[in-house]
């Protein structure tokens, strides 16, 4: 039997859409037996209180159910190469704070998360009066999930096999998760649609390329936490191109934003997409060749996995000429019926699908503490 979701109930209950399990149960169309247990787990986390009686549509007056005084918050962090997208959430995932700081991932990991320690305590400062309670972080590069460790990073030097989960958490006390940041933006888009258990492939296309799989609903890893990466796929336009991975001619050295953004002479992505979206002829070429590289290795993983849509989000995202590129090479290279109901767009959360993402996989972690 299905188990409710800790952050809906959370939700119905703080937005006063339900103020019973006999709400709950009705909203959520699951039977009060199995809501009732879920909830009593809630109350004896001190998550929520039940006192009182409300009024009565026949029989006994339902008890009233209300989220506890200080529900605590959780923060999910969205670290890129040259930043850090950082938000917090209430327990219902609501958002309560946003803000977005420079922050360099080549940098020792030490320097690069003592700075997200102070970034967080001054969100803390902010937040005064409420507890902390966990922590997500989305990072780009390779991370074995299972224990939060980096994994041979192509852009992070000095980050392989640091465990990032431990170190955050010997210094937070709180539970803490580390993915990678593709799965944290799928994460962050899939809570965003709320369309139920989709299948989604997401692709988070700035200074590199990035690749998260939604499968029924569920976050798909793989065996060692490197499924859907995309960027390190052979392709022939690439050539004998070296790339920071080791191999030649990966999609990462003619379609990522870092590659495009050399090639005409552009200080850095975002710089590349000013010029592609002021119409600059070099800029918007080369990032029309770049979405569809992007497109033609998408086109495989779409033959394969058949999902129901293909999202664009990062940086390059913002570049009509590359979404286009990318869609294109997908309905020309796809079988009709892998095309037929494909959904392929430009994600909902924007850029806020990150930190989202990675304050979903905080709750998470803080729901499986209470079960335990």
């Amino acid at each position: 039997m299905p188990q409710p979701p800790t952050a809906e109930i959370l939700r119905l209950v703080s937005s006063g859409e339900a103020s019973s399990r006999t709400d709950l149960a009705r909203v959520l169309g699951l039977a009060r037996s199995t809501v009732s247990l879920r909830v009593q787990e809630l109350i004896d986390a001190g998550l929520l209180t039940e006192t009182g009686e409300g009024p009565s549509r026949g029989g006994r007056k339902p008890r009233v159910l209300r989220p506890a005084g200080d529900g605590g918050y959780v923060i999910g962090a969205d670290i890129g190469a040259r930043h850090v997208r950082l938000a917090a959430y209430d327990l219902s995932g609501e958002r309560l704070h946003l803000t977005e700081v420079g922050l360099d991932i080549t940098a020792s990991p030490e320097a690069c998360l003592t700075a997200l320690l102070d970034i967080i305590g001054e969100l803390n400062t902010t937040l005064a009066g409420q507890r902390l309670l966990g922590l997500g972080v989305g990072l780009p590069g390779p991370v074995n999930f299972a224990d939060g460790r980096v994994e041979r990073p192509a852009r992070m030097p000095g980050w392989h096999g640091f465990e990032v989960r431990d170190w955050l958490a010997g210094r937070l006390d709180i539970p803490v998760a580390v993915d990678n940041d593709a799965n944290v933006v799928a994460l962050g888009e899939l809570h965003t649609r709320n369309r139920g258990p989709e299948h989604l492939v997401v692709v988070k296309a700035g200074t590199g390329v990035g690749c998260g799989v939604i499968a029924s609903g569920v976050i798909h890893r793989g065996a060692n936490g490197v499924s859907g990466d995309v960027s390190h796929v052979r392709v022939q336009a690439a050539g004998d191109t070296p790339c920071a991975c080791g191999n030649t001619g990966c999609l990462e050295t003619i379609a990522s934003g870092a590659a495009v953004a050399r090639g005409v002479g552009a200080r850095d992505t975002g710089h590349l997409v000013e010029l592609a979206n002021d119409a600059e002829p070099h800029a918007t070429a080369a990032v029309r060749r770049a979405g569809g590289h992007l497109g033609e290795v998408l086109s495989t993983v779409v033959n394969f996995f058949n999902p129901h849509a293909v999202l664009l989000t990062g940086r390059l995202s913002s570049v009509e000429p590359y979404v286009a590129a990318v869609r294109g090479a997908l309905y020309e290279r796809c079988l009709p019926m892998a095309t037929q109901n494909l959904e392929v767009a430009v994600a909902m959360a924007g850029q806020d699908a990150g930190p989202l993402g990675a304050g979903m996989l905080a709750l998470q972690q803080v729901h499986r503490k209470e079960r335990n």
